[in-house]
């Protein structure tokens, strides 16, 4: 899709939630939200379609974010859509600002689409975010999962996350405001230096003008994706062990079979299981989870029992072969927390 006000199309960008109970619109007020907010609008007005509501996130974090917010409101009402203002309470962290401010927003937004019986949260990520998070995650060394760039749908619970502008570059939602008559506002945190994707930004125009622009990373981006594709099918079925218990808070299964395999397949079983065991569904950290399936080749390929933790969990291979992912008891001793990775 171009960057064209033209080619967006309320139509074919919404064509994936038509089933859904209700779709909530994340607002923050920027052209990219604001453009969404008025083409789910219109969307949502022919009959049969899913009730539209829309969530505006003050985190309070700089002065008149309220008043933006309430302004958000304004412009929901008058297209017809239902909109909360959500607000993120208590004492700001000192540390990981951005990081933590974005945990609190997609907790407050899920709360609120539990509410409001929505099973679809609407964001605003286009093409030019989904570049600059392929650059940010290439700069931090990420694998081929990570360097696919942002998925249209993720899924939390009961929640689909949806994406449905990451084909429309940041032009063409500013070009549509303009057409429409849209009013938005410009986060000035966009350009604090004292965030890490401000540096990105500007690392991300030296490099378009050494030839790896937007359109460059994106080709990285669908290109990891499939290769993604292509190694969690494989991995799907090489991980497939015939007698594995799977149960709540307890991995076990015989995975002798891995001992001449590639390492990767040891990253992904470590990194899938221990992700599905911890109550927040996420996976150990890549770099912690590589040390481990290190460890584990080694230990498969001498015939050694291995005890280690790794992300909340204890993982123990016995002589045999037998893999053992529990969670971690409240205490662990010093000396097993010396020796975990």
């Amino acid at each position: 899709m171009t960057g064209k006000a033209a080619a967006l199309d309320e139509t074919s960008l919404f064509q994936p939630y038509e089933t859904a109970a209700a779709v909530l619109v994340a607002v923050s007020g920027g052209p990219d939200s604001m453009a969404l907010l008025a083409l789910a609008a219109r969307w949502g007005k022919t009959p049969g379609r899913p009730r539209i509501e829309a969530a505006t996130v003050d985190h309070g974090l700089r002065e008149g974010s309220r008043s933006e917010a309430e302004g958000v409101a304004r412009a929901a009402a008058a297209l017809g859509v239902p909109h909360h203002l959500l607000t993120w309470t208590g004492p700001k962290p000192s540390t990981r600002l951005q990081e933590r401010a974005r945990e609190a927003r997609y907790a407050l937004l899920d709360a609120c689409a539990a509410r409001i019986g929505a099973s679809v949260l609407l964001t605003a990520h286009h093409a030019d975010d989904q570049a600059e998070t392929i650059l940010f995650r290439l700069t931090r060394g990420s694998g081929v999962a990570g360097l696919a760039g942002m998925a249209r749908e993720t899924r939390r619970g009961n929640l689909v996350h949806g994406r449905p502008l990451l084909g429309v570059g940041k032009a063409g939602l500013v070009a549509f405001c303009e057409a429409e008559g849209i009013s938005f506002v410009t986060d000035p945190s966009n350009s604090d230096p004292r965030f890490a994707r401000t540096g990105l930004r500007r690392l991300t125009e030296v490099l378009a003008a050494a030839g790896l622009g937007r359109d460059g990373l994106l080709r990285l981006g669908a290109r990891a994706a499939r290769a993604e594709a292509a190694l969690a099918d494989c991995a799907r079925l090489r991980l497939d062990f015939p007698g594995a218990e799977t149960g709540e808070g307890l991995y076990r299964a015989n995975i002798s079979a891995l001992r001449e395999a590639p390492p990767e397949f040891l990253v992904r079983l470590l990194s899938r299981e221990i992700a599905r065991l911890r109550p927040d569904g996420a996976p150990p950290r890549l770099d912690r989870a590589e040390a481990l399936a290190a460890r584990l080749a080694a230990a498969l390929g001498t015939g050694a029992g291995l005890g280690a933790s790794l992300g909340g969990m204890v993982a123990r291979l016995d002589k045999k072969g037998v893999l053992t992912l529990s969670p971690e008891p409240p205490r662990l001793s010093r000396v097993h927390r010396q020796r975990s990775l």
